[in-house]
């Protein structure tokens, strides 16, 4: 190959670089401004039902839900324990997974964090936890639980990934799981049946809201969140069933 021709494949290779990093800080930066847009339109509305309303004209995944959450008492890869009450005043994001999950768990955990680096752009950084709890606690080890994070995109600065402490049964958070309204159920050859459900719980443990799947807006996951940080919320009461909760 002559140096004209190494030259401009390096000038090839180099103009396709950049352009992919304009690219994604073009989408970046277009994400940034729909959230603003969506933050603004949070900010106006006068309570939490109008909010609700707003995201479930467009959102068909979102499920609002007004209930108490299911106390936890669990611990980090580093051994310290974490229970709910530790965790007031801040929005809570949880969600369940299993590390060695082939398929499902990495993409949640994946859209999780995109959902994080949306607010973490944003002054609701320090009033957001981000919680993934595993399911198989047996394999997720503390070494284990410390790589997935990083694997994953999740940034430790508000990220929390919780297993059950040492005196606690191996299907505790699985059991914790049914109390969310889901199921990972444990097939003979190691992986988990389950559905796909990200929790949204207020500053005051109350459980507000799930997001189904993983076809979301992300926007509106924030957007609802930016919702509660500003306290357009409305007094407890029995909501109707919803479409979600007739299966």
């Amino acid at each position: 190959m002559t140096t004209s021709s190494l030259s401009a494949l390096f000038h090839g290779l180099s103009d396709g670089f950049v352009a992919r990093k304009t690219m994604r800080l073009l989408a970046r930066v277009a994400a940034a401004l729909v959230l603003v847009i969506a933050i603004a339109t949070t900010v106006d509305a006068h309570s939490l039902d109008e909010v609700e309303a707003m995201i479930g004209g467009t959102e068909k995944y979102f499920q609002p839900i007004d209930k108490p959450t299911p106390d936890f008492a669990l611990r980090l890869a580093r051994g310290r324990t974490v229970r709910l009450a530790d965790l007031h005043g801040k929005i809570v994001i949880l969600h369940f997974i299993y590390t060695s999950c082939p398929d499902v768990c990495p993409l949640h955990a994946e859209k999780i964090a995109e959902v994080q680096k949306l607010v973490n752009d944003t002054p609701m950084k320090e009033l957001i936890t981000f919680v993934t709890v595993t399911t198989d606690p047996s394999r997720d080890t503390a070494e284990v639980m410390r790589a997935y994070g990083p694997a994953h995109g999740l940034d430790p600065v508000n990220w929390l990934f919780l297993t059950t402490t040492q005196d606690e049964p191996e299907d505790t958070t699985r059991k914790l799981a049914e109390g969310f309204g889901h199921k990972f159920t444990k097939t003979d050859d190691g992986f988990q049946m389950h559905g796909i459900v990200t929790h949204v719980i207020d500053r005051d443990g109350t459980w507000k809201a799930n997001f189904h799947g993983l076809k979301f807006d992300s926007v509106n996951l924030v957007t609802f969140v930016n919702a509660l940080t500003n306290g357009t919320s409305r007094p407890h009461e029995h909501i109707k069933k919803n479409w979600w909760e007739l299966f």
